[in-house]
């Protein structure tokens, strides 16, 4: 087995050296060596971040801006508008909205975040999509738009409800932003992207900043001693504890925004007798969904027991039946809850709350309840 370092393949955010110092245990994540956790442990981690502030290192992030050829904002919404469901041309300048990339059949090709910058679009992709999705940009928007992308940017999380009262000593603008909120804005005097949102159901913030102040920045921030840093362990159990999707896991190219129940999602005006009704790939397949339903469906699932029911895990109607009727796409311990929590995909016709299924661990049928999403309240500010 090689060593790590002669794995030359794992890429470093810029703040890698920093998790080293900070004493964080490195695992592999999408292609780059990324903190699992330090030496508070997962657990504690993530109870920091419900009752305090946690700081999240993300740059592995895609970063990208959509620059309009014309110099008119909308037409660069308008593009966009071709490849993801939701109303894109709606997001007034200063603020930001979840979407998807599509394919032709209704699948999700990655899940994003785009912010309406007053002159451009500045979009945030996952890290094991990124490369596709740029070239994905490229090939279908640049008759309209300049596609940038931003590597040279890293990306930073601070998440909790002592998160605004953190980043304030910093950045004078944090208390008036709401949820949702994004724009450039400074932060210890660097100029810096600041929105206020987040993956964990917590309120917070995210904030791109050039990637050779990142670790000042960082440090900065891990001066409050309300701010602890956070590996992706404790991401990945709050992030299941909000019922938030991850993609490659809950949401792929084989789900439509409708199986994943993210219809919250796509607006009435992309919708059927929408102002601008479809449009985007996959838009038959989707639409269509909404007005006959989705066979399958994604919920949440409450383990009846303390064993967790981890992804992968079969789903059955019963305890004797032999044929699954879904499957677990998420699943694990919820701290907050202190009991086990997962997602998984069910027949619509089984896919109400309280409903009762089945799932297989190690050769036993452990009873499963289909419960309400999130499991832990949300707490952004409105």
């Amino acid at each position: 087995m090689l060593a790590r370092d002669d794995q030359p393949s794992l890429q470093r955010t810029p703040l890698h050296a920093l998790h080293l110092a900070l004493g964080g245990k490195m695992v592999p994540f999408a292609g780059y060596d990324m903190p699992v956790q330090y030496a508070a442990g997962v657990l504690r981690e993530h109870l920091h971040t419900r009752a305090s502030a946690g700081l999240f290192d993300v740059s592995h992030m895609g970063q990208i801006a959509l620059r309009p050829k014309s110099g008119k904002a909308e037409d660069a919404a308008l593009a966009l508008e071709r490849l993801v469901p939701q109303d894109i041309v709606a997001i007034a300048p200063g603020r930001q909205r979840y979407a998807q990339f599509t394919n032709e059949a209704g699948g999700i090709l990655d899940d994003l975040m785009v912010a309406n910058f007053g002159s451009h679009l500045f979009v945030v992709v996952n890290a094991a999509c990124k490369a596709e999705d740029e070239a994905h940009l490229r090939a279908n928007l640049s008759d309209a738009c300049v596609i940038e992308s931003l590597p040279d940017r890293a990306l930073i999380a601070l998440q909790g409800p002592k998160a605004e009262s953190a980043l304030a000593k910093l950045c004078a603008d944090a208390p008036a932003m709401r949820f949702m909120d994004s724009a450039p804005r400074k932060v210890s005097g660097i100029d810096c992207f600041v929105s206020r949102s987040g993956y964990t159901g917590e309120d917070g913030f995210e904030i791109s900043v050039p990637a050779e102040h990142a670790a000042a920045l960082t440090n900065a921030l891990l001066t409050d001693p309300d701010v602890l840093p956070i590996g992706l362990g404790a991401r990945d159990s709050l992030r299941l504890e909000a019922g938030l999707c991850l993609y490659g896991h809950d949401i792929d190219t084989t789900t439509t925004p409708v199986e994943g129940a993210l219809e919250w999602s796509i607006q009435k005006s992309r919708r059927a007798g929408g102002a601008r009704a479809g449009g985007f790939a996959g838009a038959d397949s989707i639409l269509s969904q909404f007005e006959q339903g989705a066979a399958r469906r994604r919920v949440g699932l409450t383990p009846q027991g303390r064993a967790p029911v981890r992804e992968g895990a079969a789903l059955f109607a019963d305890a004797t039946s032999s044929d699954p009727i879904g499957r677990v796409t998420s699943g694990g311990f919820g701290p907050t809850l202190n009991a086990p929590v997962a997602m998984g995909y069910l027949p619509t016709s089984h896919a109400r709350a309280g409903s009762s299924v089945f799932a297989e661990v190690r050769g036993q049928r452990l009873a499963v309840q289909v419960a309400a999403m999130p499991f832990v309240p949300n707490n952004y500010k409105r």
